[in-house]
């Protein structure tokens, strides 16, 4: 068993997994606020991106191969290296799937842009 160190970014939070416990399971543990539903992979409602590291979620379904390199469900991630995560951040095309179910275009220009 290897324990590795997770920081969140931008938060300040730092914790410590092991490479067989789930990164959400230590957050409980710790009292980290790590947002999540069904803890199955499925919502994902704990999508954090992966800044920095790797990591490894054979059982994740809600993501494609490629989003899964950047993008970690922490209820189903299990670190193989050092991490940084940001979490909330979701993979580009569910926040297009979430743009459509509210109404808006997902590929309109912002005024902000």
């Amino acid at each position: 068993m290897t324990d590795y160190t997770v920081e969140f970014a931008g938060t300040g939070e730092t914790i410590t997994v092991s490479d067989k416990e789930t990164i959400l399971s230590r957050c409980i543990e710790e009292g980290i606020a790590q947002e999540y539903s069904c803890r199955v992979g499925m919502c994902l409602a704990c999508s954090a991106k992966i800044e920095s590291g790797e990591v490894t979620q054979p059982a994740a379904r809600g993501f494609t191969d490629e989003e899964a390199e950047h993008y970690a469900l922490t209820c189903m991630a299990r670190p193989q290296s050092d991490l940084v995560l940001d979490r909330g951040k979701y993979p580009p095309s569910i926040e297009d799937d979430a743009a459509r179910a509210a109404g808006a275009d997902p590929d309109a220009v912002s005024a902000d842009d």
